[in-house]
């Protein structure tokens, strides 16, 4: 069995371990002129899998730097021409071809008004990166696969180089230095995803939960699976779960839970805990400190990472589950159905 999507998963140790040669010297003058700017918050412009790198970026610009993060409008600076006033902010695209125009015009509107500007691309020569005053590029290579996997995992990469700089965190910057071997470790729950990929094979619909900083990860989750096994799959904080949609859990929904660190262990634990009370089917991509319980179709993560670098690698077995539910529903993941590699928004 050979793909394309398979190959690129693949790559992310590479891809990570050269971004963070490459890109440590710029990413520090880029933080020294954002710091310059003594920025009060952050704006983030993104679509699709970049907007789930904007979630991680709320977690940690707000946990690491104490920076409020918002999610652009892009919508405002292009359809509406109300662009937002952005004095005491600092801006970012992030968008792995670096084309969408609603992206690139919020760095213009951010640039006009005085805003440092910083794009996280894959094309520095793109007009996102022309918009910005300064670029962190992906250095991912060609992605062929429609799914986005290494160029995900790279921006995640990105923004916590760009955090790391931005405090001058000597104990941040060595954590980084972790990532190449994490995810090559992530890679080593393909097993475990393929199992539990055939326990999802039948279902409609399914739901992804996550909490903090892996909150992004139950989003990117349930779009892989959106994009690529055609279920319907919805994205839940746990916290947000519990308030209401819970009623949906009836024997053999389907849940995804993403289960790793110390600080939500007694949330997530609860919650796994009913999910199995309701006969839910219950798939849990999990680290050590979170381990399986009885009934669970278990999926391990890669320990050894502080809680905020996490996503970077919990994503490696969420797309690898992705793929492997892709083939158990008889469909091609490199060819999902009516989406493009680039889409243009404005």
């Amino acid at each position: 069995m050979t793909s394309v999507l398979h190959d690129e998963i693949a790559e992310q140790p590479g891809v990570i371990r050269q971004l963070l040669i490459d890109q440590g010297d710029g990413v520090a003058r880029i933080a020294e002129h954002i710091g310059a700017a003594q920025p009060r918050f952050a704006v983030i412009a993104a679509r699709g899998t970049s907007d789930n790198a904007a979630r991680y970026a709320q977690y940690i610009f707000g946990a690491l730097n104490r920076l409020t993060v918002a999610l652009a409008t892009p919508s405002l600076y292009g359809v509406y021409d109300r662009a937002p006033r952005l004095a005491g902010a600092v801006v970012i695209g992030i968008s792995q071809s670096g084309q969408s125009p609603d992206i690139v015009q919020v760095l213009i509107e951010a640039r006009r008004q005085g805003a440092p500007t910083v794009a996280i691309t894959n094309d520095p020569q793109s007009p996102l990166a022309r918009a910005a005053d300064g670029v962190i590029a992906l250095g991912a290579g060609v992605e062929r696969s429609v799914a986005a996997t290494k160029t995900y995992t790279s921006e995640l990469a990105a923004l916590a180089l760009l955090s790391a700089h931005l405090g001058n965190d000597s104990v941040a910057k060595s954590d980084l230095l972790k990532l190449p071997d994490a995810l090559t470790q992530a890679l080593d729950s393909e097993v475990a995803a393929r199992a539990a990929a055939q326990a999802l094979a039948q279902a409609s619909r399914c739901v992804a939960l996550g909490r903090g900083f892996n909150y992004a990860t139950a989003f990117e989750v349930a779009l892989k699976i959106k994009e690529l096994t055609h279920l319907l799959a919805e994205p839940y904080s746990t916290a947000d779960f519990k308030h209401g949609p819970i009623a949906m859990i009836e024997p053999d929904f389907p849940v995804i839970t993403i289960a790793t660190g110390a600080t939500t262990h007694d949330e997530l634990t609860q919650m796994r805990a009913s999910l199995l009370e309701r006969r839910a089917i219950s798939v849990v991509l999990g680290d050590s400190a979170n381990g399986p319980q009885p009934g669970e179709h278990f999926v391990p993560l890669p320990g050894g990472l502080p809680e905020w670098l996490s996503p970077i690698a919990a994503i490696v077995p969420g797309q690898l589950l992705a793929y492997h539910l892709a083939y158990a529903r008889n469909l091609d993941p490199d060819k999902p159905r009516t989406i493009s590699k680039v889409t243009l928004t404005k």
